[in-house]
């Protein structure tokens, strides 16, 4: 059918002046339109003199949004011009629409915007979909390439500078992000999380003066490379997390502590034989001590004559991990880990089940309504099975004995966090072992240095850790003096790694969004655009 062209023209084309629509047609599910140039003459690209010779003409097929849930196309005549400047290399050139779409481009602007935001939201076969739904007709190619053909934002070089890494696959492939941490913005996505690119980057982005940092040796040597002059400040996170681990390293050298004393201070001769330890002694035996003994002695025999970790590792075929583990254990009975339950939700509701079947409350039914009462997040078949364990359990045995992950966690949380139970039991811990006890001091020393951003008296408490020779802690001592500026100034200014956690949260939305179809390009590109 036929329309007049006018209306056509001002609902379709406001705004564009240099654009006369001639015809409008519909049919099939697509309005069609034709359009030609407005402008007598135009500008040559080269030597910018105006032409009015036409060499010829030909026909453009844009396509634009859908109008009225139909396709649209313009069929835009555009005529060439010859160019009449003697001196010019060109000799025809064709009349551009810049308000209409890029040369060459099959897209009008307005569309290729529209598929922008498509592409920046899904990016993939998601984004196809929902382009073929909203009539853009546009497969996932074509997206993925409006993503990328988008330039990376401009910014200015950050003066506080975040730096954490994140996992493109976990326990494989890791990359760094650079973070803003004065405004919050993700500047730049590195490949790896090694030295080298992160000090590529800061030699080529002169400027930052603070970098707020992970402990990884990688980030501080390349921010040592990259700017020399800037403060690096460790985050108080990773810092407590590092305590929490040499805490569990020290609770576990102590595990003798945990367990129930008998009456005459020491394990019945039955638990001992059962459990494998000897008479007299307090190391385990049998085939597993010996191998963990010999690989001990072989670690440190190699360690000896001058090898480092990695070329024990692959001398012995062995992971990197073990061999650590082996070189930083002064004793080979360092290296034994108890075996830890896995976690339930019903743990924190174990004590009221005891103490409600010690009542005399054997009904499965209703102990599992008295914590639906209160909201508890626990299902009926929990509930069976550890009031099945508590009738197996003989009335007058003795208290399940703290594991070492539970020790710690009492050790490592603010005492205001403790429940009555957790604090009656962390005093008898701390009753039995005084070298607990002494660990425990320590502890509050750090979270008050920490909190009250004490880092000036550091040092007095590395002295103190070093002088109580604790397993963990002195080593986690002897960590900090290795990365002793920046931690002081993380324990002393306000600058932290939070707000970089936060981006790392929001790239792990967009990673799962693109799982297996994303490569480090197009995640790179989404992370900056989004």
């Amino acid at each position: 059918m036929q329309t007049d062209a006018p209306f056509w023209e001002s609902l379709v084309f406001d705004g564009i002046d240099d654009v006369d629509v001639e015809a409008v047609t519909a049919g099939f599910g697509t309005a069609e339109v034709v359009a030609r140039g407005r402008a007598a003459s135009s500008a040559c690209p080269d030597c910018g003199r105006f032409s009015d010779r036409v060499h010829d003409r030909y026909q453009r097929r844009l396509k634009d949004l859908p109008l009225a849930e139909q396709g649209f196309v313009i069929r835009l005549m555009v005529r060439r011009f010859i160019c009449g400047a003697t001196d010019c290399p060109r000799r025809t050139f064709a009349e551009p629409f810049f308000q209409l779409a890029a040369p060459h481009a099959r897209f009008t602007k307005r569309l290729n915007r529209a598929l922008e935001r498509v592409g920046l939201a899904l990016a993939g076969r998601a984004d196809a979909r929902l382009a073929a739904q909203l009539g853009f007709g546009a497969g996932r190619m074509t997206l993925l390439r409006r993503v990328m053909a988008l330039p990376d934002p401009r910014f200015s070089t950050p003066r506080v500078l975040g730096v954490d890494d994140f996992a493109i696959r976990r326990g494989q492939t890791y990359s760094t992000v650079l973070t803003s941490v004065e405004d919050h913005r993700v500047v730049d996505v590195l490949p790896t999380r090694e030295a080298g690119p992160l000090a590529t980057w800061l030699i080529s982005h002169p400027g930052v003066e603070i970098i707020c940092r992970d402990r990884a040796g990688a980030y501080a040597e390349g921010a040592r490379r990259g700017a020399p002059d800037a403060l690096q400040v460790a985050d108080r996170f990773h810092l407590w997390q590092g305590l929490g681990r040499a805490v569990e390293t020290c609770v576990a050298a102590h595990r003798d502590c945990l367990r129930n004393p008998s009456p005459s201070g020491t394990l019945p001769q039955a638990i001992r034989v059962a459990a494998g330890w000897p008479q007299g002694d307090s190391d385990p035996v049998g085939r597993r001590a010996d191998r963990k003994k010999a690989a001990h002695a072989l670690v440190h025999e190699l360690l000896a004559q001058g090898h480092s970790r990695r070329a024990i590792a692959r001398h012995l075929s062995w992971g990197l991990n073990t061999v650590l583990r082996y070189a930083n254990a002064a004793r080979w009975q360092d290296t034994i880990r108890e075996n830890r339950p896995r976690p339930s939700r019903l743990d924190p509701y174990k004590p009221y089940l005891e103490r409600r079947f010690a009542d005399g409350c054997t009904s499965v039914t209703r102990l599992h309504g008295e914590l639906n009462a209160a909201n508890a997040p626990v299902t009926y078949q929990m509930v069976r099975a550890h009031v099945a364990t508590l009738r197996r359990t003989p009335a007058d045995a003795a208290p399940r004995p703290p594991s070492v992950r539970q020790v710690t966690g009492w050790l490592i949380r603010h005492p205001t966090a403790l429940s009555d139970d957790d604090r009656a039991g962390l005093k008898d811990v701390l009753a039995r072992c005084p070298e607990l006890d002494t660990a425990a001091g320590h502890i509050r020393d750090f979270g008050e240095i920490l909190t009250e951003r004490r880092g000036a008296t550091l040092p007095t408490w590395i002295d103190a850790v070093d002088a109580s020779q604790l397993p963990g802690l002195t080593g986690f001592a002897l960590h900090l003096h290795r990365d002793f500026d920046a931690v002081t100034a993380g324990l002393t200014l306000d600058w932290s790694s939070g707000r970089v956690e936060g981006a790392v949260n929001r790239i792990k939305k967009i990673k799962r969004q693109l799982y297996g179809r994303a490569g480090f390009g197009l995640l790179r590109k989404m992370i900056l655009l989004q």
